[in-house]
């Protein structure tokens, strides 16, 4: 079989849309070759560089997604970096918005939605269209246990690069009046803390709390000879500092 021929310049380096090849005077049966894949309809991405990972994913979706789509959900949460539990993050469907009204998306690998635009509602990711970090957490409230809301909204909020405020995350919240989950994200709100570390660290800490033990304050730092260090959950009245060691603290041998 011969060698497919080759694709005009501006579509030999990212993902594109068919429309885009047949404007380029691409031949359908051109797109049908090994080297080239579909994953979604009106699509292709070039098989050599797509890895099905979610940014591959997102990147090839996006060639034919129109200016009034963005991405949403579970699938724009874990863009932003978003603390998701397995379930969300192993489905790999693409969560995908209409902001104007009319039909959500349809299509295989993709679950639509249609959700009325707000004025900061937009952020980007890697060049990804994607709604703000406080109306995903909104979005989760569905989907998402109160404890996982939580997580969700720590890592939101965490010390190293916060996505968001708890300020925002709270009017995001009043926004959501009337809408699927809000009770629940009602209930996580008060819950959330802002400077946290890990998905753990949040778990431990409800679960102090769960048992009415007092709550801890999260990572608070505590000087020490030429050093600041931070403690997970610390008492400091108490002189107590509880850490959250993973699993690398025992299996690697420097730790």
């Amino acid at each position: 079989m011969k060698a497919p021929l080759p694709l005009p310049t501006g579509l030999r380096s990212a993902p594109f849309s068919t429309s885009d090849a047949a404007a380029a005077a691409v031949v359908r049966s051109r797109l049908r070759r090994s080297d080239l894949v579909a994953p979604y309809r009106g699509t292709r991405a070039h098989a050599a560089s797509f890895d099905g990972s979610l940014l591959a994913r997102c990147r090839t979706y996006a060639a034919d997604m129109p200016p009034s789509r963005c991405f949403s959900h579970a699938t724009a949460a874990r863009l932003h970096g978003i603390v998701l539990p397995s379930r969300e993050v192993d489905d790999r469907a693409l969560h995908v918005s209409n902001l104007r009204g009319g039909r959500a998306p349809r299509g295989p690998g993709v679950i639509g939605h249609t959700i009325s635009l707000h004025e900061n509602s937009i952020a980007s990711v890697d060049g990804l269209a994607v709604f703000a970090p406080s109306e995903v957490w909104c979005q989760l409230g569905a989907r998402l246990t109160v404890a996982e809301l939580v997580v969700a909204a720590d890592s939101c909020l965490r010390r190293a690069g916060p996505l968001s405020t708890l300020g925002e995350l709270r009017l995001a919240v009043a926004r959501w009046r009337g809408r699927r989950g809000v009770d629940r994200l009602r209930a996580a709100i008060p819950l959330a803390r802002e400077r946290t570390d890990s998905a753990m660290e949040t778990l431990l800490r409800l679960a102090i709390v769960g048992a009415g033990l007092p709550e801890p304050i999260v990572n608070r730092p505590i000087q020490t000879a030429g050093r600041t260090l931070h403690g997970d959950l610390v008492y400091p009245r108490a002189r107590l500092v509880i850490e959250y060691d993973g699993d690398h603290h025992r299996a690697d041998a420097r730790q």
